[in-house]
């Protein structure tokens, strides 16, 4: 079996973000041999950056994007909510449910528009839910409850991947009832 291994050579990237920040981030010296299941990718710089040493103008930089939760595409939810899981004793299919109280997304989407699905987004890409409903209290809303069936184990599986990621970005706990 012939494999090929790259060596990520450091380097620093200036990338400046919808919103107008701009941001540096760092590569570090790896090898694609190395246990990493990030996604990599080539980043270009908006402007040359004088570095000391001999080296190529692009560089490989791996990183790992940050599992995150979202209900207008582009905001982050701050909110951690309680996730309830059931699956069909088969395992052909099953159901998340996310319910958020006071969720973050009531105090900008006036500003950034309406709640347009359910977004998980993790380094593998995107999972999607339109099954999304909110609770009023006293006609303010007060809790968001989000449903992603899954109709596959593979479908499964790749939930509990992100449930995996961003439990450990968030520090969260699995517990069976």
């Amino acid at each position: 079996m012939n494999t090929s291994c790259h060596l990520f050579i450091p380097a620093i990237f200036t990338t400046i973000f919808e919103t107008g920040i701009s941001t540096q981030f760092s590569a570090v010296l790896r090898s694609s041999c190395a246990a990493f299941h990030g996604k990599t990718i080539l980043l270009r710089a908006p402007r040359r950056i004088q570095m000391t040493g001999s080296s190529p103008p692009s560089k490989t930089v791996v990183m790992m994007a940050r599992p995150v939760i979202q209900f207008i595409q582009g905001t982050d939810e701050q909110t951690i909510p309680d996730i309830k899981l059931t699956k069909s004793r088969d395992g052909t299919n099953g159901v998340a449910t996310f319910i958020f109280d006071e969720p973050s997304v009531f105090d900008s989407s006036s500003e950034l528009g309406d709640i347009t699905g359910f977004y998980m987004i993790d380094e593998e890409g995107v999972i999607q839910s339109t099954n999304v409903s909110a609770k009023f209290v006293n006609g303010r809303p007060s809790k968001i409850e989000a449903k992603h069936i899954m109709r596959s184990p593979r479908e499964w599986d790749r939930f509990m991947r992100f449930m995996e990621r961003y439990s450990n970005a968030n520090g969260l706990q699995f517990i069976k009832n």
